[in-house]
């Protein structure tokens, strides 16, 4: 049993950001129905996309669609419309990712789903949002939430590079989060007014939520300073460097009258702090590019291995920059549950979103397309011969 148990879930968008705001509902017992067109989502294929890593199991599709039961019904066909409709009536949450222009054609419009059932909360997630001249424009979190939000250009090594590149679903899973935050906001509302409706969430929106801080600068005109080469950082307490095994790591010392002194101790150092140039927090920032040349000179004289332990004693936030395998492999992601089993052995990312004393749902597999087809619409009332009729026209696929 879990806080969803009995809420129903139709999950009809593709690829990343929708379905992971429905996978976390999953997570937390609700039935999930994810409904591909035919042929399936597109996403099934990522795994195989040039530049992805190369393994034995479907893993975009694992972390992303647990849980769910399968059905395909091809909803360009007005029969396979009456279908959806039928399911909708006993439905709670709808899930699309469909441009506002494609969904009267599909029979999935907001207003036409509220019709069949005013209890129904319908949540959209578009690439840049409900209203405005790029309603309808398509897009994926590589262009509408990293490229477009500003976020590219920001996190470029420095000025003279080219923009950063983002990963498979570096900014769908931040919005998937949000729009799962929109629905449970949405079913609150229901609970005090009987009452369904309509929530949106957009990739460009979720951002530029992502880049709030910087981006409210950008809209009370401040001055943005091109981001000079990690050697000449403007804060040497606030940066990379690299240790004597060649490992990298940040460090991120914000409370000075504090963590400078502990630093100094660190190193064995305390003349350091003695030397007028790094004596304060202004003169450290004037500075900073002679301070940087001396942490650098210090940390490559032991190993990160070494350097840790005795940061970590000295209370200064730092970290090491991983990768996504050892990321994955640490104890701390397991003591935490965030990375935890599969039902089938293996493990998998869990949803950041935790509440005390409600256990998640155990981690089943993603369905195979359509594997559930049959049954769902027997609890919805077809009969064999009439699912059998269904799929005989091609309304459930090939």
């Amino acid at each position: 049993m879990g806080i969803f148990t009995g809420l129903r879930v139709i999950d009809a968008a593709s690829y990343v950001a929708g379905p992971s705001a429905a996978t976390i509902l999953g997570d937390f017992g609700a039935e999930v129905i994810k409904l591909e067109p035919p042929g399936g989502d597109a996403y099934r294929a990522l795994a195989e996309a040039p530049g992805q890593p190369r393994g034995s199991t479907n893993y975009p599709w694992i972390v992303d669609n647990r849980n769910k039961r399968g059905l395909v019904l091809d909803l360009k066909r007005p029969a396979a419309q009456a279908v959806l409709h039928r399911l909708v009536a006993a439905t709670d949450v709808f899930v699309t990712n469909a441009v506002p222009r494609l969904r009267a054609g599909l029979g999935i419009a907001p207003e036409a789903l509220a019709a069949v059932n005013p209890r129904l909360v319908y949540a959209a997630l578009t690439a840049y949002g409900e209203t405005g001249p790029q309603a309808d424009k398509t897009g994926f979190d590589a262009t509408a939430f990293w490229a477009r939000s500003g976020l590219m250009d920001l996190v470029r090594a420095d000025a003279d590079t080219m923009p950063g590149r983002s990963v498979a679903g570096m900014g769908d899973h931040p919005t998937g989060l949000a729009l799962y935050g929109a629905i449970v906001t949405a079913l609150y509302r229901r609970e005090r007014t009987g009452e369904g409706g309509f929530v949106h969430v957009a990739l460009h929106d979720a951002g530029l939520w992502a880049n709030g801080v910087y981006a409210q600068a950008a809209l009370d005109g401040a001055a943005f300073i091109p981001r000079p080469p990690r050697e000449r950082a403007p804060n040497a307490l606030g940066n990379l460097y690299q240790a004597g095994c060649g490992r990298w790591f940040l460090i991120a010392l914000a409370n000075e009258p504090r963590q400078w002194p502990a630093l100094l101790d660190v190193f064995g150092r305390p003349d350091w702090g003695e030397d007028p140039r790094f004596a304060t927090r202004e003169s450290r920032r004037e500075n900073a590019r002679a301070l940087v040349a001396l942490l650098e000179a210090a940390f490559a004289t032991r190993t990160l291995a070494d350097w840790q332990p005795r940061m970590d004693a000295a209370g200064l936030t730092f970290d090491a920059v991983t990768t996504t395998g050892e990321a994955v492999a640490a104890e701390q992601p397991r003591a935490t549950g965030t990375v935890r089993r599969r039902a089938d052995g293996g493990w998998t990312i869990d949803s950041p979103v935790h509440v005390a004393g409600e256990a998640k749902a155990p981690a089943g597999p993603p369905p195979g397309l359509g594997e559930h087809a049959a049954a769902i619409l027997a609890e919805h009332g077809y009969s064999a011969g009439e699912i059998a009729a269904l799929r005989e026209a091609g309304v459930l696929g090939a």
